[in-house]
Protein backbone atom coordinates (compact mmCIF):
# COMPACT_ATOMS: atom_id res chain seq x y z
CA UNK A 1 0.00 0.00 0.00
CA UNK A 2 1.42 3.36 -1.05
CA UNK A 3 2.01 5.87 1.70
CA UNK A 4 0.56 9.39 1.72
CA UNK A 5 3.92 10.98 0.92
CA UNK A 6 4.13 9.00 -2.33
CA UNK A 7 0.95 10.64 -3.60
CA UNK A 8 2.56 14.09 -3.21
CA UNK A 9 5.42 13.43 -5.62
CA UNK A 10 5.45 15.43 -8.84
CA UNK A 11 6.37 14.17 -12.30
CA UNK A 12 10.02 13.17 -12.44
CA UNK A 13 10.42 13.35 -8.65
CA UNK A 14 11.83 10.30 -6.90
CA UNK A 15 12.43 9.46 -3.24
CA UNK A 16 16.09 9.29 -2.28
CA UNK A 17 15.68 8.59 1.45
CA UNK A 18 12.70 7.90 3.74
CA UNK A 19 12.92 7.86 7.53
CA UNK A 20 11.03 8.93 10.68
CA UNK A 21 11.65 9.79 14.31
CA UNK A 22 13.76 7.53 16.50
CA UNK A 23 11.99 4.85 18.52
CA UNK A 24 12.96 6.75 21.67
CA UNK A 25 10.63 9.54 20.54
CA UNK A 26 7.81 6.98 20.55
CA UNK A 27 8.57 6.08 24.16
CA UNK A 28 8.73 9.77 25.09
CA UNK A 29 5.32 10.48 23.57
CA UNK A 30 3.85 7.29 25.08
CA UNK A 31 5.03 8.02 28.62
CA UNK A 32 1.39 8.33 29.75
CA UNK A 33 0.83 4.72 28.66
CA UNK A 34 3.97 3.66 30.49
CA UNK A 35 2.75 5.42 33.63
CA UNK A 36 -0.65 3.68 33.41
CA UNK A 37 1.06 0.33 33.00
CA UNK A 38 3.28 1.02 35.96
CA UNK A 39 0.37 1.95 38.25
CA UNK A 40 -1.69 -1.06 37.13
CA UNK A 41 1.23 -3.45 37.71
CA UNK A 42 1.88 -1.93 41.15
CA UNK A 43 -1.75 -2.44 42.17
CA UNK A 44 -1.71 -6.03 41.00
CA UNK A 45 1.58 -6.56 42.81
CA UNK A 46 0.14 -5.19 46.07
CA UNK A 47 -2.86 -7.50 45.84
CA UNK A 48 -0.61 -10.49 45.31
CA UNK A 49 2.04 -9.43 47.85
CA UNK A 50 -0.40 -8.76 50.69
CA UNK A 51 -2.60 -11.69 49.68
CA UNK A 52 -5.76 -9.62 49.91
CA UNK A 53 -8.70 -11.83 50.77
CA UNK A 54 -11.42 -12.20 48.19
CA UNK A 55 -13.93 -9.45 48.61
CA UNK A 56 -14.81 -5.95 47.58
CA UNK A 57 -11.29 -4.53 48.12
CA UNK A 58 -9.63 -7.25 46.05
CA UNK A 59 -12.18 -6.95 43.28
CA UNK A 60 -12.00 -3.15 43.13
CA UNK A 61 -8.19 -3.07 43.21
CA UNK A 62 -7.85 -5.75 40.56
CA UNK A 63 -10.49 -4.06 38.39
CA UNK A 64 -8.78 -0.69 38.58
CA UNK A 65 -5.43 -2.29 37.75
CA UNK A 66 -6.87 -4.04 34.69
CA UNK A 67 -8.56 -0.84 33.51
CA UNK A 68 -5.29 1.07 33.83
CA UNK A 69 -3.43 -1.60 31.88
CA UNK A 70 -6.08 -1.54 29.14
CA UNK A 71 -5.98 2.26 28.91
CA UNK A 72 -2.21 2.07 28.71
CA UNK A 73 -2.48 -0.29 25.74
CA UNK A 74 -4.88 2.06 23.94
CA UNK A 75 -2.66 5.08 24.53
CA UNK A 76 0.42 3.23 23.38
CA UNK A 77 -1.30 1.94 20.22
CA UNK A 78 -2.42 5.48 19.37
CA UNK A 79 1.06 6.91 19.93
CA UNK A 80 2.60 4.10 17.87
CA UNK A 81 0.19 4.82 15.01
CA UNK A 82 1.12 8.51 15.05
CA UNK A 83 4.84 7.62 15.07
CA UNK A 84 4.46 5.08 12.26
CA UNK A 85 2.36 7.41 10.05
CA UNK A 86 4.97 10.16 9.87
CA UNK A 87 7.41 10.36 6.96
CA UNK A 88 10.63 12.35 6.67
CA UNK A 89 11.48 12.18 2.97
CA UNK A 90 14.37 13.44 0.85
CA UNK A 91 13.58 13.57 -2.86
CA UNK A 92 15.69 14.77 -5.77
CA UNK A 93 13.91 18.16 -5.51
CA UNK A 94 12.84 18.85 -1.92
CA UNK A 95 12.47 17.81 1.71
CA UNK A 96 9.03 16.54 2.64
CA UNK A 97 7.66 16.01 6.14
CA UNK A 98 4.28 14.31 6.51
CA UNK A 99 2.51 13.86 9.86
CA UNK A 100 -0.95 12.88 11.05
CA UNK A 101 -3.10 9.76 10.94
CA UNK A 102 -6.44 10.67 9.37
CA UNK A 103 -5.87 14.41 9.13
CA UNK A 104 -2.61 14.71 7.24
CA UNK A 105 -0.20 17.65 7.34
CA UNK A 106 2.65 17.98 4.85
CA UNK A 107 5.43 20.57 4.81
CA UNK A 108 8.16 20.72 2.19
CA UNK A 109 11.32 22.75 1.60
CA UNK A 110 12.86 23.15 -1.86
CA UNK A 111 16.44 21.97 -1.97
CA UNK A 112 17.67 25.00 -3.92
CA UNK A 113 16.45 27.31 -1.12
CA UNK A 114 18.22 25.39 1.64
CA UNK A 115 21.50 26.95 2.71
CA UNK A 116 22.58 24.58 5.48
CA UNK A 117 21.35 22.29 8.23
CA UNK A 118 22.34 22.49 11.89
CA UNK A 119 22.71 19.07 13.50
CA UNK A 120 22.65 18.73 17.30
CA UNK A 121 23.35 15.43 19.07
CA UNK A 122 23.70 14.82 22.77
CA UNK A 123 25.87 12.06 24.18
CA UNK A 124 22.85 9.78 24.45
CA UNK A 125 21.81 10.78 20.94
CA UNK A 126 25.21 9.79 19.56
CA UNK A 127 25.01 6.47 21.37
CA UNK A 128 21.47 5.69 20.17
CA UNK A 129 21.88 7.45 16.78
CA UNK A 130 19.29 10.24 16.93
CA UNK A 131 19.44 14.02 16.94
CA UNK A 132 17.87 17.39 16.13
CA UNK A 133 18.18 18.69 12.56
CA UNK A 134 17.36 22.34 11.89
CA UNK A 135 16.95 23.34 8.23
CA UNK A 136 18.16 26.85 7.30
CA UNK A 137 17.38 28.95 4.24
CA UNK A 138 19.72 31.32 2.41
CA UNK A 139 18.56 34.08 4.78
CA UNK A 140 19.82 32.01 7.74
CA UNK A 141 16.25 31.51 8.93
CA UNK A 142 15.05 28.18 10.28
CA UNK A 143 12.25 26.79 8.12
CA UNK A 144 11.77 23.41 9.77
CA UNK A 145 12.94 21.28 12.69
CA UNK A 146 13.27 17.51 12.57
CA UNK A 147 12.97 16.45 16.21
CA UNK A 148 14.70 13.25 17.36
CA UNK A 149 15.21 12.12 13.77
CA UNK A 150 16.65 8.65 13.23
CA UNK A 151 20.20 8.54 11.82
CA UNK A 152 20.47 12.34 11.41
CA UNK A 153 23.98 12.29 9.92
CA UNK A 154 22.90 10.10 7.02
CA UNK A 155 19.80 12.25 6.48
CA UNK A 156 21.90 15.41 6.30
CA UNK A 157 24.46 13.89 3.94
CA UNK A 158 21.79 12.58 1.58
CA UNK A 159 20.01 15.96 1.64
CA UNK A 160 23.19 17.92 0.80
CA UNK A 161 24.10 15.44 -1.95
CA UNK A 162 20.66 15.79 -3.53
CA UNK A 163 20.96 19.58 -3.30
CA UNK A 164 24.34 19.49 -5.05
CA UNK A 165 23.00 17.23 -7.79
CA UNK A 166 20.02 19.53 -8.35
CA UNK A 167 22.22 22.64 -8.55
CA UNK A 168 24.56 20.87 -10.98
CA UNK A 169 21.60 19.89 -13.16
CA UNK A 170 20.37 23.51 -13.24
CA UNK A 171 23.83 24.90 -13.94
CA UNK A 172 25.18 22.56 -16.57
CA UNK A 173 22.17 20.52 -17.65
CA UNK A 174 22.24 16.85 -18.48
CA UNK A 175 22.88 15.25 -21.86
CA UNK A 176 19.74 13.86 -23.46
CA UNK A 177 19.18 10.17 -23.01
CA UNK A 178 19.65 8.29 -26.33
CA UNK A 179 16.50 6.66 -27.70
CA UNK A 180 15.99 2.96 -27.21
CA UNK A 181 16.31 2.24 -30.93
CA UNK A 182 19.66 3.98 -31.05
CA UNK A 183 20.86 1.81 -28.16
CA UNK A 184 19.73 -1.42 -29.87
CA UNK A 185 20.92 -0.52 -33.38
CA UNK A 186 24.45 -1.80 -34.12
CA UNK A 187 27.01 0.89 -34.52
CA UNK A 188 27.64 1.82 -38.14
CA UNK A 189 31.28 1.94 -39.28
CA UNK A 190 32.69 5.38 -39.81
CA UNK A 191 33.05 6.36 -43.48
CA UNK A 192 36.54 5.92 -44.84
CA UNK A 193 38.53 9.10 -45.30
CA UNK A 194 39.00 10.09 -48.97
CA UNK A 195 42.47 9.35 -50.33
CA UNK A 196 44.81 12.34 -50.45
CA UNK A 197 45.12 13.99 -53.87
CA UNK A 198 48.16 12.85 -55.84
CA UNK A 199 51.14 15.12 -55.66
CA UNK A 200 51.81 16.99 -58.92
CA UNK A 201 54.57 15.42 -60.94
CA UNK A 202 57.67 17.57 -61.12
CA UNK A 203 58.36 19.17 -64.48
CA UNK A 204 60.97 17.31 -66.49
CA UNK A 205 62.14 20.46 -68.21
CA UNK A 206 63.26 22.24 -65.03
CA UNK A 207 66.31 21.45 -62.92
CA UNK A 208 65.69 20.00 -59.42
CA UNK A 209 66.58 23.33 -57.79
CA UNK A 210 63.98 25.14 -59.86
CA UNK A 211 61.27 22.59 -59.02
CA UNK A 212 61.57 23.45 -55.30
CA UNK A 213 61.13 27.23 -55.88
CA UNK A 214 58.04 29.30 -55.52
CA UNK A 215 55.98 29.62 -58.76
CA UNK A 216 56.92 33.27 -59.42
CA UNK A 217 60.62 32.71 -58.80
CA UNK A 218 60.62 29.54 -60.91
CA UNK A 219 59.02 31.38 -63.84
CA UNK A 220 61.52 34.23 -63.68
CA UNK A 221 64.54 31.90 -63.55
CA UNK A 222 63.10 29.80 -66.40
CA UNK A 223 62.68 32.87 -68.59
CA UNK A 224 66.21 34.06 -67.81
CA UNK A 225 67.69 30.65 -68.61
CA UNK A 226 65.70 30.56 -71.86
CA UNK A 227 67.16 33.94 -72.95
CA UNK A 228 70.65 32.78 -72.02
CA UNK A 229 70.12 29.61 -74.08
CA UNK A 230 69.09 31.77 -77.07
CA UNK A 231 72.19 33.89 -76.67
CA UNK A 232 74.31 30.76 -76.46
CA UNK A 233 72.68 29.25 -79.55
CA UNK A 234 73.15 32.51 -81.52
CA UNK A 235 76.80 32.59 -80.59
CA UNK A 236 76.53 35.76 -78.51
CA UNK A 237 77.94 33.90 -75.48
CA UNK A 238 79.93 30.74 -75.20
CA UNK A 239 78.81 27.52 -73.61
CA UNK A 240 81.13 28.15 -70.64
CA UNK A 241 79.62 31.58 -70.08
CA UNK A 242 76.13 30.06 -70.25
CA UNK A 243 77.00 27.44 -67.62
CA UNK A 244 78.62 30.09 -65.44
CA UNK A 245 75.52 32.34 -65.60
CA UNK A 246 73.21 29.39 -64.95
CA UNK A 247 75.18 28.39 -61.86
CA UNK A 248 75.17 32.01 -60.71
CA UNK A 249 71.38 32.25 -61.02
CA UNK A 250 70.80 28.96 -59.22
CA UNK A 251 73.30 29.91 -56.50
CA UNK A 252 71.38 33.07 -55.57
CA UNK A 253 68.29 31.03 -54.72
Amino acid sequence: MARYADSLLTEGEVIVLRTRQHWLALLSRARAALLLWLIGLVLLGLVIYFNVAPGVLRDVTSGVALILLGLGVLVFVYRFWVWWAQDYVVTNRRLLKVTGILNKRSADSSLEKINDAILSQSILGRMLNYGELEILTAAEQAVDLYHMIRDPKEFKKVMLTAKHNLETEFMYGRPPTPPLRAELRPAEPAPAAPPPPPAPAPSAELPPQVQQMEPDESLEVTQTLARLADLRDSGAITADEYEQKKDELLGRL
